[in-house]
């Protein structure tokens, strides 16, 4: 419809809610309420999610000013700004100092305590990315549990239900260091639970998934491409590859320290001719292997692994007869690449303790002092079980063993 100033005057109310569109304003809706009472709402898309703002109530806010306030607020949308929360922002109380902020108290506790974490970059990220934008400027004793659990459901709208609790988390943790200070009365936190359900992840590549996923890493290449396939042929973390340093290398053999493994242990991982070809092709630039600086480990990988699902759903589709069905590949993430080799070596008959080795895992039989022990007997284990999948790996992508190996789910991977 298009809406004049007298249209929306005499615009008479029913006995439903009526959300009429601004034909010259796309997304600018004029809503009338069974009672008559009449307000401007805009709606438009957030990180992939549908969001809807008011922006007044008619005749206070005038069809002209409306459609300047929507224009404004799809901008900010079109340039990936959230426009209902910088509003909400803007009216939040503001701090009588610069210490009371919500920045500058996240900016001290990720110098004081987050520090000691080994995965504080990830923090300081996920806050960076879902929290400093909305809270940056606002008092920190300001934030309520509603505005907590506003933020948690916009990362589950836009898909990312365990990224959620993860931010959860990381926010309790930073409250409640908060109110150890006396920065903070109460913490925010307190009676919000996980938004969303966890359960042990089972997720494996098929051979067919491993044949794709060799296929298209090798179209990506340095960096990322040989991560993904490091990551396949040795089993071990994101991390522990991703910002591997040249002084852990030593021929054909990775020993990795104590303060760069999960578990606090030292870890010796034997490269397979495979895995060696990837890493001596790297750059010899600066400290790390992977590297797009020269200077810092590589980093972007949200980015790289959509690339990668990308690429993998355009392969998997490159030969089909015309008219058949598309193929789609399920959804997995870069640690279901370690699961996939822990399963692929149970499958190849090595026996879980030295699965568990490989793995860097403390359980069973390689927890307190016998695992001291075990970390070096089983030496010998570990490099003929990463040569084995690694050669299995090859001869998948080469399209020479479809049955190669069974893949089933493997605990504890």
């Amino acid at each position: 419809m298009k809406l004049t100033a007298v249209t929306v005057e005499k615009l008479q109310a029913t006995d439903r809610r009526q959300e009429i569109p601004d034909s010259l304003c796309q997304g600018l809706y004029l809503v009338v309420q069974p009672t008559g009472k009449k307000g401007w709402q805009v709606r438009y898309r957030h990180a992939g999610v549908h969001r809807r703002m008011t922006l007044g109530g008619f005749p206070v806010l005038s069809l002209a000013q409306a459609r300047q306030k929507a224009r404004e607020a799809l901008a900010a949308a079109s340039e990936g700004r959230d426009p209902a929360e910088e509003v909400k922002a803007a009216k939040a109380p503001k701090p009588e100092n610069d210490r009371d902020k919500v920045a500058t108290v996240i900016d001290l506790f990720l110098k004081r305590h987050a520090s000691r974490n080994r995965r504080a970059d990830d923090v300081a990220a996920q806050f960076q990315r879902e929290v400093l934008g909305k809270w940056g400027e606002r008092d920190i004793r300001s934030i309520t549990k509603r505005d907590v659990i506003d933020v948690l459901d916009g990362v589950v709208d836009r898909g990312s239900p365990i990224s959620a609790n993860r931010l959860r988390a990381h926010l309790n943790t930073l409250f409640n260091w908060a109110k150890s200070r006396d920065i903070i009365e109460v913490n925010p936190l307190d009676g919000v639970k996980p938004p969303a359900p966890e359960k042990p992840r089972d997720r494996v590549l098929t051979n067919e998934e491993i044949r794709l996923l060799w296929k298209v890493s090798g179209k990506m290449g340095y960096p990322f491409g040989d991560i993904y396939r490091l990551l396949l042929l040795t089993g071990q973390r994101l991390r522990e590859v991703a910002e591997l340093p040249w002084r852990e290398i030593d021929g054909a053999t990775w020993t990795l320290p104590g303060p760069r493994s999960k578990n606090g242990d030292e870890h010796v991982i034997p490269l397979s001719p495979e895995a060696r070809e990837i890493i001596e092709a790297a750059p010899k630039v600066g400290r790390f292997v992977f590297s797009t600086t020269g200077l810092t480990p590589v980093s972007g990988f949200t980015r790289a692994k959509e690339r990668l699902d990308g690429l993998m759903a355009d392969a998997a589709n490159e030969d089909l007869p015309a008219g058949a069905e598309p193929v789609t590949v399920p959804p997995f993430t870069i640690h279901d690449l370690r699961r996939t080799a822990a399963t692929g070596m149970a499958g190849l008959r090595f026996p879980p303790h030295v699965v568990e080795a490989v793995l860097n895992h403390r359980s069973g039989t390689r927890r307190g002092v016998a695992g001291v022990y075990n970390r070096f007997d089983y030496a010998d284990e570990k490099r003929q079980a990463l040569e084995t999948w690694a050669r299995c790996v090859v001869a998948l992508a080469e399209g020479g063993g479809k049955n190669v190996v069974p893949l089933r789910p493997a605990a504890g991977a």
